[in-house]
């Protein structure tokens, strides 16, 4: 099966560092460019798993259960896109359930393992895992706080400076009006 390099990062990231807050940056720019307008796509399913994990792992019990909880949701009804993806949806389902119970019983956090059923799917993953120096399948790393606390430390400059000019357009439209 051929997959999107995007969703194989993804997998990389989910997989090798744990790194969840890169996962979401990932799939989140796969959407907007694949699916916009669908919000309950499951492209929005998995960046919400990453997000509930990356939450869990800082301690936000309940920013994880919560976001956790949409991931579900969202997922439930797509079983044939899950499939495409390489992945068993039963267990899926399972493992978030299972997680979501962890998170809920304020449990600490514990890497999970999304139930990839595509032999290739693996070795394409674990192969890149390679190449970036990463190690699949390895727990987290909480004492790495580039990745455990990478939304504190991150560079928004573009943002903050995307936001600055859409402000700027706004006003102008609103002094520009009779």
């Amino acid at each position: 099966m051929n997959y999107a390099e995007d969703y194989l990062s993804f997998l990389v990231h989910f997989h090798g560092p744990r790194d969840y807050f890169e996962c979401h940056e990932i799939l989140e720019e796969y959407w907007k460019e694949t699916a916009p307008k669908e919000r309950d796509s499951h492209w929005v399913g998995l960046i919400q798993i990453a997000v509930a994990l990356y939450h869990d792992r800082r301690g936000n019990k309940k920013g994880a259960v919560r976001t956790l909880s949409k991931a579900l949701a969202n997922l439930h009804h797509k079983k044939a896109e899950i499939l495409k993806l390489g992945l068993d949806p039963e267990r899926l389902f399972k493992l978030l359930e299972d997680t979501h119970e962890r998170m809920s019983s304020h449990k600490p956090y514990k890497s999970i393992d999304l139930p990839i059923t595509d032999k290739s799917l693996i070795e394409k993953c674990q192969s890149i895992c390679l190449q970036e120096g990463y190690i699949w399948g390895t727990d987290s790393d909480m004492s790495n706080s580039s990745i455990v606390d990478k939304h504190l430390i991150r560079d928004r400059s573009d943002v903050i400076s995307e936001r600055a000019r859409q402000l700027s357009l706004r006003k102008t439209r609103m002094e520009d009006r009779p």
